[in-house]
């Protein structure tokens, strides 16, 4: 699945220039951060379940839910 990104472009002079700047996936902001405690897991789980929802069968809703259980797993292990 191919990452959301970003697109800038401006004017240099008489040259077009553009600079992309790719998304981190949740797995890697979750694995950057694996500090995050149980209330902010479970209230970015809520929203990530409210997305899945309307997404549900689709390939990236799919992806999404695995990466917030493993976010939650992260969560409450810490929590422990």
């Amino acid at each position: 699945m191919a990452r959301p990104t970003v697109l800038i472009r401006w004017r240099a002079g008489c040259v077009d220039v553009a600079e992309i700047i790719p998304f981190r996936s949740r797995a890697e902001r979750a694995e950057a951060c694996d500090d995050i405690d149980l209330f902010t897991a479970v209230d970015a789980a809520i929203r990530d379940l409210r997305d899945i929802l309307a997404h549900w069968g689709e390939e990236a809703a799919r992806v999404q839910a695995n990466e917030c259980r493993q976010m939650l797993e992260q969560a409450f292990n810490a929590a422990q």
